[in-house]
């Protein structure tokens, strides 16, 4: 790895003489979503005023919703390691927030809105990552024939967990921002109601299959979902190394790079070289080719490899299945004492928000899959822990110095 010379990549003279000439004289094209297009289910609640625009009070929701405290301690890809370098989905957001904020301050976009997809996005996700969402999701099928997934999870975190009033154009990219799904070109789908929407996330609910099919409305939610694969690409082969796993020169030489800085640096540059005052998001056929080929590397090497990752969607999916039986039976017969109503129920119920149906009232198993998907991972092994003290089943962390 040390003879390795990394190579970064810069915009044109050609295209940054164009944009400093376009800024001076004022008429940098733009296809920005306007403020004053915002749509929310109630316009009058939440008036955007010159202090909070309407995007601004998007971003404040979110970072204020007690859910946005949990990303600090769900696990990305390594779960089950005690290693405060590895990256939480805290940090995740982050760094989307700010790679998609780059890209969109280059295009001349909406950043208050771009800022508030990149944080809203994740807010659903389970414990332990795709794991945890790939056990809740069977479970919750087989008890009531609905689906879970993180995007439509994050939605209903923001729009009924919790009735935020988040504008529709924030819930909308956060619903398309799959990053699991790479495209060469992204070009926004008009959505215009909030009935369309729900009519979406429905069916998306019943046959996740529709989630790959779905496109943001806005070329700011567009900026996020590419940039959601920017950020976790190289960041997991950082963490990785830095865990001593897999080392860098494992992975093969591209377009864009081997290294974490790398292949933000030249994917950025290269979105911002062929999106520039154009009505879609592109990268050239070069770059997009090392994207999928730098993606299946990392899939290949370390999220299909339990050598690396741990095999403990085992160890978790037999707890999971446990921890939602019972819960499920308590909300069931009302055990008032049981954590399902003291830690979840009462919790959200004396919470002061106008609901048109009261929580309580919601279908139990995705009333369940509400308090699991909420979740961190320590609350998680607690919860078991505490519900089956005599189970046996127990997760062992790799500890700080092994």
């Amino acid at each position: 790895m040390s003879d390795y010379i990394p190579e970064y990549e810069g915009l044109s003279q050609e295209l940054c003489l164009r944009i400093e000439n376009e800024i001076k004289e004022g008429g940098t094209p733009t296809y920005a979503f306007k403020n004053e297009n915002v749509l929310r289910r109630d316009l009058e609640k939440d008036r955007a005023s010159l202090l909070r625009p309407p995007f601004v009070r998007d971003v404040e929701k979110i970072l204020h919703c007690p859910y946005y405290n949990r990303y600090a301690d769900k696990t990305q890809v390594f779960s089950f390691r005690k290693n405060d370098d590895l990256t939480r989905r805290a940090q995740h957001v982050q760094l989307v927030s700010r790679i998609a904020r780059n890209i969109g301050r280059l295009l001349n976009l909406n950043l208050d809105l771009i800022e508030a997809i990149a944080l809203g996005h994740d807010i659903g996700h389970t414990p332990f990552g795709h794991s945890g969402e790939r056990l809740l999701d069977g479970i919750l099928y087989e008890k009531c024939g609905r689906h879970f997934c993180h995007n439509l999870q994050s939605v209903r975190v923001l729009d009924r967990v919790f009735p935020y009033n988040i504008s529709l154009q924030t819930l909308d990219g956060i619903a398309c921002h799959d990053g699991e799904l790479e495209l060469d070109h992204y070009e926004p789908k008009k959505r215009l109601t909030f009935e369309e929407f729900d009519e979406m996330i429905e069916e998306c609910a019943l046959d996740k299959s529709k989630i790959k099919s779905l496109v943001p409305s806005t070329l700011e939610g567009c900026v996020v979902r590419i940039s959601d694969i920017i950020a976790y690409l190289g960041k997991d082969r950082q963490d990785a190394e830095r865990l001593g796993l897999v080392l860098s020169d494992r992975f093969e030489d591209c377009a864009i790079g081997r290294l974490n800085a790398e292949i933000i640096n030249n994917l950025t540059v290269n979105i911002v070289e062929n999106s520039y005052g154009k009505s879609y998001i592109k990268m050239d056929e070069r770059h997009f080719e090392a994207l999928k080929k730098a993606k299946n590397d990392n899939y290949q090497l370390i999220y299909k490899d339990t050598s690396v990752t741990g095999d403990y969607e085992k160890q978790i999916g037999s707890m999971m299945a446990e921890m939602f039986d019972r819960l499920l039976d308590d909300l069931r017969e009302g055990k008032s004492d049981s954590p399902i109503f003291t830690h979840h129920v009462a919790y959200l119920t004396g919470i002061n928000y106008s609901r048109k149906t009261p929580y309580e009232r919601t279908d139990p198993p995705v009333l369940v899959a509400d308090y699991i998907s909420g979740m961190t991972d320590d609350y998680f092994i607690d919860l078991y822990d505490h519900l089956f003290p005599d189970s046996g089943k127990r997760i062992n962390y790799v500890g700080y110095f092994e």
